[in-house]
């Protein structure tokens, strides 16, 4: 356990194996009140195994860019969870006042940009906001070169998109969400999922540890059934992962 988010817990390693396996094999997330049942123990025990398992599923250290030649990865952002009213940006990078209809739908919820490699794997991120300059540096530095990027008709796109063997996009504000092998329709079912089961088993997320999710969500369609993985693989892949991680929310005081 030493070395592991399991480093310093006093909950027993069949109860660790349980957590485990069941953020493994349910699709849309477990919650924490849901283990607290099954194992029969203290609600802070099973918050504190919860967290630490999705930490474990995290993505650390440096990985290869999604795509590369001949492949295509699709490039969206969504927005979801309300930001309290005395957070929401009010102004936008160039200084300019957000306009109420922004103010109406984006402006009041949080963003996430994810990146799925078609029939590969999923990167998903938590920004701040979804400016121009936030949106080229993620795609520019997860993305092949010699990828084809596709994309809806957002603007967020345009330019970065320039940077690749080719930028396709739809139409969507035509009701065109398929042309040819052209779509978002990969990285759009993957926002279903995850806004479902944060929607009914989680009911509700924290900005603080909504990153932590998401990582859920990316490593279960990452270890997912059609690339070849089962329930056991995925425990056994995410009891791996927890190598090296530590996660604490109590620092000591320094002298």
């Amino acid at each position: 356990m030493t070395g592991t988010v399991m480093e310093r817990s006093h909950a027993k390693l069949t109860q660790w194996a349980a957590a485990f396996h069941l953020a493994a094999s349910s699709k849309k997330g477990f919650s924490a009140h849901q283990l607290h049942r099954e194992l029969g123990c203290e609600y802070n025990t099973a918050w504190f195994l919860h967290h630490r398992v999705m930490e474990a599923m995290r993505r650390g250290g440096l990985e290869p860019p999604l795509g590369g030649e001949g492949k295509v990865v699709e490039a969206d952002e969504t927005y979801y969870g309300n930001i309290p009213e005395a957070q929401r940006p009010k102004f936008k990078t160039t200084g300019r006042p957000f306009s109420k209809k922004t103010f109406g739908g984006h402006g009041k919820k949080r963003t996430i940009i994810a990146l799925v490699e078609r029939g590969g794997n999923v990167r998903s991120f938590h920004v701040p906001s979804a400016h121009a300059d936030t949106v080229v540096k993620i795609v520019r530095e997860n993305i092949a070169r010699e990828t084809r990027l596709h994309t809806d008709e957002s603007r967020l796109y345009h330019m970065v998109g320039k940077e690749f063997i080719a930028h396709e996009t739809v139409a969507h504000s035509a009701y065109e969400y398929v042309r040819g092998d052209v779509t978002t329709n990969t990285v759009e079912s993957y926002f279903s999922v995850f806004k479902r089961g944060v929607r009914g088993v989680y009911q509700h997320c924290d900005e603080k540890h909504l990153h932590r999710y998401l990582a859920e969500f990316d490593f279960r369609h990452n270890y997912r059934a059609s690339l070849g993985y089962n329930d056991n693989d995925r425990t056994i892949a995410a009891i791996r992962s927890g190598e090296g991680k530590r996660l604490t929310y109590h620092q000591p005081h320094s002298a």
